[in-house]
C-alpha cells in the first residue's frame, strides 16, 4: 500500500497536515509518536508533526526512529525538525521571541527537488519558541528566512529533510506544494487515494468483516450515518436494519423529517422515541463531558434494547470519522491533550454483545461528502451543516430540561430558516443558537422583560463546503 505515517507529538495542527496529505489523493495516517506501529511496511513515507513541547526540556517527547530514520523518506515539521537537530550532533536554543506568524524565504538553495515550485520570498507561517542554532551531523541548510537562518535542511547520505515552518497551515502559500514534492517526487508515493477508490474497498471491507451477518447502525439524520447507511447497504443489503433514536436534542420537527427524508433511499429504518430515557440520564448534569458520556451510555442502551428485538444481530455499524478517532485519544497520554469524548467512540460495555463497524473512521468530513456524491446522495443531504452527536444538550449551557430543548429548537430553527432565505446557510461551515445560563433585561411592547439570553453563532471554514465540490477529488 502507498500509506504515509504522520506521528503526532500533540500539534493544533497535526490533523491539519493529514489533510493537506489526504488532498493529493494519497493516503496517511496520524498515531501518537509512543505508539509507533510495529509493522511499518505498507508506509512509503513518515512526517513527524510539531509540538507544544520544548526539545530542551527535561519532557521533550522521544521517538523510537530506529526503523524509520534512514530507511524511510522521513519529513519533519517545526519540532521534528529541531528533535533531528538537537539530539543528533546540532544545536537547539530558545529565541529571544516567540517567532509566532509570517515569515518570508530569503534563501532557497538551487536545483533543490523538496523546494522545486517554491517562489522566491514565499511565505511560510512560523509557530515556535526555539530555533535550530546549529544543523545535525550531515545536515544542509536548504533555505532560510531573514529571522530563522535554518528554516529547512536534508540530512545528507539519507532522505531526510526537515523544516522550521508549517506547510499545512493556509497561511504557508507553497507549503502545499513543498508536501507534493517531498511525497510525489522524493517518497514517490502514488497518488491513489480517491473517492472512487475508497467506495470499491470500504464495500469489499464491509462484505469480508460482516458475511451474512445482521449489522443495527443508529442513525442521525446527518452526513456521516447516512453515508456509512449507503455504504453498508450496498455491502450487505436487507441484512442492514436502521433505528433513528428520537433523544429529545434534536432540531425543530426533525424526528419526522428525516424519517421523511430516507423514504425512498432503500433504506431500511425504525424510528424509536426515547426523549424521556434521555433527558431522565441528564437530570441535574450541567458539566458538558458528563452530559456527553451520559448520551453516549443512554444511546447505546437504546441500540442494545432494539438490537435484542432482532435475531442474529452481530454488529453495530458507526458513522465514527477520523477526526472523532483523534480527537478521542491523547498524543501525549495526558487528559490536557484530549480535546473531547465522542459518544461514538471508545468500545461497547461488556453486556453489550455486538461488535462495531465503522465504514467512514479513516475520512475527514469533507471526504466523507465526496464519498457520499460518489454514492448518488442527494447533495442537499451532504451539504447539511455539522450537528453534534449530544445533539442540542452541548448547546444548552448547564442543566437540561424540556423547557429549555423547546426554546432553543424555536430559536434554532430561526436562525438556520433565515440563513437559508437569505442565501447564506451554503456560505458557513457550521451555524447554531446556544442557550446560555443567564437572564438579561429586555423590552417587550411596552413591558420590560427579564428572559432567558441565547448566542448565535456561525462559523467560516478554510475547508468551507460546496457543492461544487462534489464531483471533484479530495
Amino acid at each position: 500500500m502507498n500509506n504515509v505515517l504522520i506521528l503526532d507529538f500533540g500539534s493544533q495542527y497535526t490533523q491539519l497536515i493529514a489533510r493537506r496529505v489526504r488532498e493529493l489523493n494519497i493516503f496517511c495516517e496520524i498515531f501518537p509518536f509512543d505508539k509507533i506501529p510495529a509493522d511499518l511496511s505498507s508506509y512509503k513515507a513518515v512526517i513527524l508533526g510539531g509540538s507544544p513541547c520544548s526539545v530542551r526540556s527535561e519532557e521533550a517527547l522521544h521517538p523510537d526512529l530506529s526503523e524509520i530514520r534512514g530507511k524511510k523518506p522521513l519529513l519533519a515539521v517545526c519540532y521534528g525538525a529541531q528533535y533531528l537537530a538537537h539530539f543528533s550532533g546540532g544545536e537547539v536554543a530558545a529565541s529571544n521571541t516567540r517567532e509566532y506568524g509570517r515569515a518570508n524565504l530569503s534563501y532557497i538553495k538551487e536545483n533543490e527537488v523538496f523546494l522545486e515550485g517554491v517562489s522566491d520570498n514565499s511565505q511560510v507561517w512560523m509557530s515556535h519558541s526555539d530555533s535550530i542554532k546549529k544543523l545535525p551531523t550531515n545536515g544542509i541548510k536548504i533555505a532560510s528566512t531573514k529571522d530563522v537562518e535554518n528554516a529547512a535542511y536534508k540530512i545528507e547520505g539519507e532522505t531526510t529533510y526537515a523544516i522550521q515552518f508549517h506547510p499545512e497551515v493556509y497561511h504557508s502559500t507553497d507549503g502545499k506544494q513543498m508536501l507534493e514534492n517531498f511525497l510525489v517526487k522524493i517518497a514517490k508515493v502514488e497518488q491513489t487515494f480517491t473517492p472512487n477508490a475508497f467506495v470499491e474497498e470500504v464495500i469489499a471491507d464491509m462484505k469480508a468483516k460482516i458475511g451474512d451477518d445482521k449489522v443495527v447502525l443508529g442513525l442521525s439524520g446527518g452526513v456521516d450515518s447516512t453515508v456509512a447507511a449507503v455504504i453498508l447497504n450496498k455491502a450487505i443489503g436487507s441484512n442492514l436494519y436502521c433505528i433513528f433514536v428520537n433523544n429529545g436534542l434534536l432540531r425543530k420537527n426533525e424526528f419526522q423529517s428525516v424519517l421523511d427524508q430516507y423514504k425512498g433511499m432503500g433504506l431500511n429504518v425504525k424510528g424509536v422515541d426515547a426523549s424521556q430515557r434521555f433527558y431522565d440520564a441528564l437530570a441535574g448534569l450541567d458539566d458538558p463531558e458528563a452530559k456527553r458520556k451520559a448520551i453516549g451510555n443512554a444511546f447505546i442502551e437504546v441500540f442494545d434494547d432494539e438490537a435484542n428485538q432482532l435475531k442474529y444481530v452481530k454488529f453495530l455499524g458507526q458513522g465514527t470519522i477520523y477526526p472523532d478517532v483523534i480527537e478521542s485519544v491523547s498524543a501525549t497520554g495526558g487528559p490536557s491533550a484530549t480535546i473531547k469524548s465522542h459518544h461514538n467512540v471508545g468500545g461497547l460495555p461488556d453486556f453489550m454483545k455486538l461488535q462495531i463497524v465503522e465504514p467512514l473512521r479513516m475520512l475527514f468530513k469533507d471526504e466523507v461528502r465526496r464519498v457520499g456524491a460518489t454514492l448518488g446522495i442527494d447533495p442537499e443531504l451532504l451539504g447539511r451543516h455539522p450537528f453534534p452527536g449530544p445533539g442540542l444538550a452541548i448547546r444548552i449551557l448547564g442543566d437540561i430540561t424540556p423547557e429549555k430543548v423547546s426554546i432553543l429548537q424555536e430559536v434554532d430553527a430561526i436562525f438556520i430558516n433565515g440563513l437559508k432565505e437569505h442565501g447564506l446557510y451554503d456560505k458557513v461551515w457550521q451555524a447554531g443558537a446556544i442557550l446560555l445560563p443567564v437572564n438579561s433585561v429586555g423590552v417587550m411592547g411596552d413591558e420590560r422583560t427579564y428572559e432567558k439570553v441565547v448566542a448565535l453563532r456561525a462559523v467560516e471554514s478554510f475547508v468551507q463546503w460546496d457543492k461544487r465540490m462534489l464531483h471533484t477529488l479530495w
